[in-house]
């Protein structure tokens, strides 16, 4: 009985005893989640260090900028006070609050029209300066004469008697655009070339000097003569630029012959380097061109082929109308025996010709005009100056 009842006393006992450790050793354990917390945690706290390394370069420069520029903030009172004490002594002083207030004020829409009417200004200026020609940069625009030409330069001669009738800077040498066709037609002429052989328009031809168009294309088959009418009549710049290539010897040796023509006929300011006049490298005195005029004038076919009022070329079954580039020809009034026109921007509108007033040649020579107009307006009031003239000198004479 004693050992049954402590048999039952220690099961008991046994039993509180299994239910206290289980208690114990359940709380004390960590669960199967605390534990998946606990890595994460730790590989988070990892990444985090990684992290604070890779970035530890960058906050060591953001600190030197930051050091740097406390330096020179701390710098900026000295150097206020030295630019303070300069002005003082100067008699200028300007608080820095002045100043301050000076630099922050906003652009108001009054000083930011006037600052766009000042660029506009300097734009006009600037493109102005660059549409100059040379005889206005030159100063030539300047010069003062009797009958207030718009032509910067003129010269006329009588060429029967070589008397110079009017005189407007005919020295100084100036490019010459187109009247440089005139040269190319006169040693054409005196070639000996075979005037019907069929000259080919070839990329050569093309204007890479002032990219300007023309209506001959690639291609386009023409007789000597004819290149020659349209390149003295209209100014084709692709037929000049046709002529020189088939010279005998090509482009090169038709320069030369142009400069050694200049040469032979005493025209000392007077140099090309193309047959077109394209090049503001081609330059003549009026005074030289007037020999020209004279020397050309001896060839009918140059008299002939510059005053047509128009002309008519063919090719590809195609026809195109060719007008005269000198508005005068043809006019009443107008005796004209040899013409030529010219025009780029360094030269301005230039105009030569040979009249016959009362049976006496006189040559004509206009430089650097504004328009078309002007120039032609020029040679009206030069015509009607030299015919007073005339009548004032017959009558002096016959009394």
């Amino acid at each position: 009985m004693l050992l049954n009842k402590g048999i039952g006393m220690w099961t008991d006992r046994g039993a509180v005893g299994i239910f206290i450790a289980f208690f114990i050793i359940f709380f004390q354990l960590p669960s199967a989640s605390a534990l998946d917390n606990k890595q994460s945690a730790s590989k988070n706290l990892k990444k985090k260090s990684v992290a604070v390394r890779k970035a530890a370069p960058a906050r060591k420069k953001a600190s030197v900028r930051r050091a740097k520029l406390n330096a020179t903030a701390a710098k900026r009172p000295v150097a206020k006070r030295a630019v303070r004490a300069k002005n003082k002594k100067s008699g200028s002083l300007k608080t820095s609050a002045k100043r301050k207030s000076k630099s922050s004020r906003p652009r108001t829409k009054k000083r930011i029209t006037a600052a766009r009417k000042k660029n506009v200004a300097y734009q006009r200026a600037r493109a102005a300066r660059v549409s100059l020609s040379a005889g206005e940069l030159a100063g030539l625009n300047r010069t003062h004469d009797p009958l207030s030409l718009h032509s910067n330069v003129a010269y006329v001669v009588d060429q029967l008697t070589s008397e110079v009738l009017f005189e407007k800077n005919s020295d100084v040498p100036l490019p010459i655009a187109s009247l440089t066709k005139l040269m190319t037609g006169l040693v054409v002429a005196e070639a000996g070339q075979d005037m019907q052989e069929l000259l080919e328009v070839t990329t050569d031809d093309i204007d890479h000097i002032k990219n300007t168009s023309s209506r001959l294309p690639i291609g386009a088959k023409l007789t000597r003569a004819d290149m020659l009418h349209i390149a003295l009549m209209s100014s084709e710049n692709r037929a000049a630029s046709a002529l020189g290539r088939n010279y005998p010897g090509g482009i090169g040796a038709f320069v030369r012959t142009m400069n050694a023509k200049a040469a032979s006929l005493g025209m000392t300011d007077t140099y090309y380097v193309e047959p077109t006049g394209l090049s503001s490298e081609n330059v003549a005195s009026a005074s030289d061109l007037a020999k020209l005029v004279e020397a050309a004038s001896g060839h009918d076919l140059l008299r002939l082929y510059s005053t047509y009022d128009h002309h008519s070329v063919q090719f590809d079954g195609k026809e195109l109308d060719y007008k005269n580039s000198n508005r005068l020809v043809g006019k009443p009034g107008w005796d004209i025996e040899l013409q030529k026109t010219g025009y780029i921007r360094e030269a301005g509108r230039c105009l030569l010709m040979q009249l016959n007033l009362d049976d006496r040649p006189v040559t004509m020579i206009f430089l650097d005009s504004k328009s078309a107009y002007s120039r032609s307006a020029d040679a009206g009031q030069m015509l009607s100056w030299i015919q007073e003239k005339i009548g004032n000198d017959q009558t002096a004479s016959a009394e």
